[in-house]
């Protein structure tokens, strides 16, 4: 595992250039308040949640979860799951009508948790307590850089395991743009942004988003206004 268990500078240099350079990779195909919103059949939410969307008539086929921990499935920095992910996790996994019941569908890519030998304790807590549904967490090979640039090697290792035929039968999920969405578009796959993070609207002791939170939901709103929209995976509409 390559870096500093701490450090990544390189991401947000590569944020702000994202954002200068093609701002619409800083927004995601799908919004929705937490991961418990996540819905089963995910393709046709991710093409027709922007009205002004013209590939309406196409309907991705998701096969794969690229999940993200801190603030998605988690509290930051802690591997507790709230009862509410735990059972939408149980629910993708063992639903009979899921697309996601390949024991490795559902991967959990972290910049924490399998990035460096510091966090990992945070993998045997996170695999011990998701055993029972065959949910592992991305071991970060080494010279290789956390998200947004480990994209190819979370293709890869899916590939290998027969998951998915290419990137755009993957969903990236999380809570961040700068990390999350970013590294879905340069994976080419598609991206669903958990706006609130891992606490419901208005749940009791939810902390205050912290200033590059604020920043990015501020973007987020702003790149709206001006008429951006996600663009759609490399390749998408030529298949």
């Amino acid at each position: 595992m390559a870096g500093s268990p701490n450090s990544n500078l390189r991401a947000f240099n590569h944020a702000v250039h994202t954002l200068l350079k093609q701002p619409a990779q800083f927004l995601p195909h799908l919004t929705i308040p937490t991961f418990t919103y996540l819905p089963e059949e995910l393709g046709p939410h991710l093409v027709n949640s922007d009205p002004q969307n013209t590939s309406k008539a196409k309907i991705p086929t998701i096969k794969a979860l690229v999940l993200d921990k801190d603030n998605t499935l988690c509290p930051p920095k802690t591997t507790t799951f709230p009862p509410q992910i735990l059972s939408k996790l149980a629910a993708l996994r063992q639903s009979p009508t899921s697309p996601f019941r390949h024991p490795n569908s559902i991967l959990i890519v972290s910049n924490r948790a399998g990035s460096h030998p510091k966090y990992d304790h945070e993998i045997s807590s996170l695999e011990s307590q998701l055993a029972h549904l065959s949910i592992p967490v991305f071991r970060l090979p080494a010279g290789v850089e956390k998200k947004p640039f480990c994209g190819n090697e979370v293709v890869q290792w899916l590939r290998e395991r027969e998951v998915v035929d290419s990137p755009d039968q993957i969903a990236v999920v999380g809570d961040r743009l700068g990390t999350d969405v970013v590294m879905a578009g340069l994976m080419g796959s598609w991206s669903v942004w958990c706006k609130e993070g891992v606490f419901e609207p208005g749940e009791a002791g939810k902390p205050e988003r912290n200033i590059l939170e604020k920043m990015e939901v501020w973007v987020e709103k702003y790149l709206r206004g001006k008429g951006y929209k996600a663009p759609m995976p490399r390749g998408w509409e030529k298949v």
